[in-house]
């Protein structure tokens, strides 16, 4: 039987080592050493640690630097046996950690220890970073070990957890951010938490660090225990307040929407585009609103405001230049120096954003930035079986950003002088660099203006340009790439299907809805038990129950493929999903609950309503519900929607702004949705004089049916009534627009088409 040996090492993340362990160490019976400052572990403990260390396989990368002679792993914990990446990132630390169970609270209550719960994601930097000072610690570790139970948990696999004490984090310290760190009594209520923390007293010039902060809090829980219990008791207490607001009793007027706006104008950077300060997010949402409320206003600043938001962020270093997508914020005002990670909820949503503003303007660098981001989706996100990818690291080769950044004399070496000179100007590469003796490439000034300043022509620049980015792409593509996160989440993928179905039906692009299809039937198929939804799949398997964004995300791609394919089968689908999001998370008092009735009972069951760089589950399932409503007459999802708007009235009340796409839905109500059925007597292709008006039109607020006459127009009209009786006219394609089931004069002409979408209802919707 041979021993574990080092094939070959490299740093990940400052000292952080990946080693790999090659087929020879399998046949062997290594030892799973304790963590530091704990006794061994029993038996069988051990031997199923080091069973799932072997079963990994040959190519497996044990993420530490603390290897024995042969190259085993020296620590194993308990993460080793579970399927999360982020997890399993943390399997060879040091410190004894558990998943998050009953047996780590258990044993906590049983040694009388707090809890030291991490929260975090795979691509996380800063977690990366908390982990190599502080988590690799053997120091730290030990004391932890001793004096704590540590429990890890993985914020995209446990939304409720995460949202639970991120909600406890900000009512003790007013700010949040990942890695989470919060200390827990045995009963899970929280008495102290905070982000990032420097592992020692001076670090990155914090006053007291992590190790000091551990031993600090000890000593009060064990000194002061009924101080520590009243304190989280408290603040057990606010969070459940706050994660289930009052229920109020009014309807939203049109001056809700007015507010929001005038919230968002003050908040505007007018320099840089965005709002606030650094750092900037891309909360795409906000831009949603704005584009909507200069839809049903005219008020030129809103569609301003977007416009100047959307140009900065292509322009600037958040947006991949060379490969398409965004990273996930910018660390300035100015969207030139990102975090270098890229997420997939943030690109799709983001697709939609520049989509709308391209509906709504004709720009066509909007469309551009948009076709981009579904390419590197494509080449770079997309699952073999069809689902989308989660995200990928900020970090390759030990450092931020080295993936993404380039040296002149990089880029004179992939392209020819020609070429080098222009990319160079264009992207504003300089000696200097922009970031840590380095360049982010960014597009300081217009294209026209680089191609004269080189005598050019501008013709021929583009065309250039356009082998330039392919070049230096290929030539990137040589580098370490980040780490990617393959595991297929429901929620994020339904915001994929969203992107590519409606970029497939604006751009008529059959392969956009081809991969929305695909992606839509692999998560029906692979990721849903009877009729429930699973959470993540990686790895072949399906796992962790389901959450509200992971229903209301889903049927809102539903929704959206059945709109640009036509195909019913998407609709249906999306009607199943609803009822058991209706039956398992509707609260009775109005609007739905992050967790099913028989999910793991927490210190409190969040009804969620923040848009923040993701949407809330409420806002996409109020849209859903007015779609649904309009699309099958359907009462009850009429009902819903209403009393989800006044379960949150003190939310869009008090400050609208939090609440831009539930805003989007209000606007929807308040409006009424535009009912639009055409018909066409042979193929659904007749259609297409009228479709190509509604792709070049930005008409927010309507539902769409196209049918053939037939036995298919009989069969769709069982789940949209608004079919029934409606007939393609003289043998020609005949377009129906509809609000409220009441219909205008059917046309066969498209320019009546176009003057029935421009005429807007003079009243708007009302209540019970």
């Amino acid at each position: 039987m041979g021993t574990f040996r080092r094939s070959w090492l490299f740093v990940v993340t400052g000292a952080v080592a990946l080693c790999v362990l090659d087929a020879a160490a399998q046949a062997t019976e290594q030892p799973v050493g304790p963590p530091p400052g704990l006794p061994a572990y029993p038996a069988a403990l051990a031997e199923r640690l080091r069973s799932a260390v072997v079963a990994k396989g040959p190519d497996y990368t044990a993420r530490t630097h603390h290897l024995t002679e042969n190259g085993w792993p020296k620590y194993t914990n308990r993460l080793i046996l579970e399927s999360s990446p982020y997890l399993l990132q943390h399997a060879h630390n040091p410190v004894n950690w558990y998943p998050w169970g009953d047996e780590a609270f258990e044993r906590a209550a049983r040694e009388g220890k707090p809890v030291l719960l991490s929260v975090g994601y795979s691509t996380c930097h800063w977690c990366h970073v908390m982990e190599e000072e502080s988590f690799e610690d053997v120091e730290i570790a030990t004391y932890l070990n001793q004096n704590y139970i540590a429990v890890k948990v993985d914020r995209e696999r446990r939304p409720d957890v995460d949202g639970v004490y991120m909600t406890a984090v900000r009512v003790m310290s007013r700010r949040g951010g990942w890695p989470m760190t919060v200390w827990l009594t045995p009963d899970r209520q929280p008495f102290f938490g905070g982000t990032y923390f420097p592992p020692r007293d001076g670090d990155r010039g914090s006053r007291v660090g992590f190790l000091s902060l551990l031993k600090q809090l000890k000593q009060r829980y064990d000194q002061n225990p009924d101080d520590v219990v009243r304190s989280a008791t408290e603040i057990s207490q606010r969070v459940a307040a706050s994660m289930r607001p009052p229920r109020g009793e009014g309807l939203p007027d049109a001056a809700v929407l007015q507010r929001a706006f005038a919230a968002e104008r003050s908040a505007f950077d007018a320099r840089h585009g965005g709002f606030g300060r650094a750092p900037k997010f891309p909360r795409s949402v906000r831009l949603e609103f704005l584009v909507r409320y200069h839809a049903r206003t005219g008020d030129e600043e809103a569609m301003r405001m977007a416009r100047a938001t959307l140009d900065a962020m292509a322009r600037g270093g958040m947006y991949d230049q060379l490969g398409g997508g965004f990273h996930r914020y910018s660390t300035d005002a100015r969207w030139l120096v990102p975090h270098f990670e890229k997420m997939l909820y943030d690109n799709a949503l983001l697709a939609v954003a520049y989509l709308e503003a391209y509906q709504a303007t004709g720009d066509p660098e909007y469309a551009r930035v948009c076709r981009d981001i579904l390419r590197y989706v494509t080449r770079e996100m997309t699952a073999p079986q069809g689902g989308f990818y989660s995200a990928t690291d900020a970090d390759s080769e030990g450092e931020e950003g080295t993936f993404f950044v380039w040296t002149p004399r990089q880029i004179e070496a992939a392209l020819t002088a020609d070429l080098a000179k222009l990319a160079i100007a264009y992207y504003g590469v300089t000696e200097k660099g922009n970031f840590e003796g380095k360049n982010i490439l960014h597009r300081p000034r217009p294209l026209t203006e680089v191609a004269a300043e080189l005598g050019i022509d501008p013709v021929a620049a583009e065309t250039s340009l356009a082998a330039i980015r392919e070049k230096l792409y290929q030539a990137r593509a040589k580098r370490v790439p980040p780490l990617r996160d393959d595991k297929i989440l429901t929620s994020w993928n339904g915001l994929m299907i969203s992107a590519f179905a409606r970029a497939g039906f604006v751009f008529a692009e059959p392969e956009y809805i081809a991969a929305a299809s695909r992606a839509a039937r692999f998560v029906l198929d692979e990721m849903r038990v009877g009729e429930r939804l699973r959470r993540a799949w990686l790895d072949g398997k399906a796992d962790g129950e389901a959450f509200l964004d992971d229903y209301a995300f889903l049927v809102a791609g539903l929704l959206d493929l059945y709109e640009s394919s036509f195909d019913p089968q998407w609709l249906r689908a999306a009607i199943e999903l609803q009822a058991v999001l209706d039956e398992r998370f509707w609260d009775a008092e109005g609007g739905y609950f992050l967790t099913a009735d028989d999910a793991e009972a927490l210190l409190a069951r969040e009804k969620s309503s923040y848009d923040g760089a993701e949407p809330s589950g409420n806002s996409v399932a109020l849209q859903n519900l007015l779609r649904l409503y309009e699309l099958t007459t359907g009462d009850a999802y009429r009902k819903h929607a209403e009393a989800s708007m006044k379960a949150f009235e003190r939310v869009w009340t008090a400050g609208p702004a939090s609440v831009p796409l539930m805003l989007c839905g209000i606007d929807y109500w308040l409006t009424g949705a535009k009912e639009i059925v055409i018909v066409a007597a042979g193929d659904v292709a007749e259609a297409d004089p009228f479709l190509g008006l509604l792709r070049s039109s930005f008409v927010p607020n309507r539902v769409l049916t196209v049918v053939a006459e037939g036995e298919d127009a009989d069969a769709i009209a069982e789940v949209v009534p608004l079919v029934r009786g409606k007939k393609a006219r003289g043998g020609k394609a005949t377009a129906y627009v509809c609000e409220g089931q009441v219909c205008d004069l059917p046309t066969s002409d498209p320019q009546v088409f176009a003057q029935q979408l421009a005429r807007h209802r003079d009243a708007p919707a009302g209540s019970e």
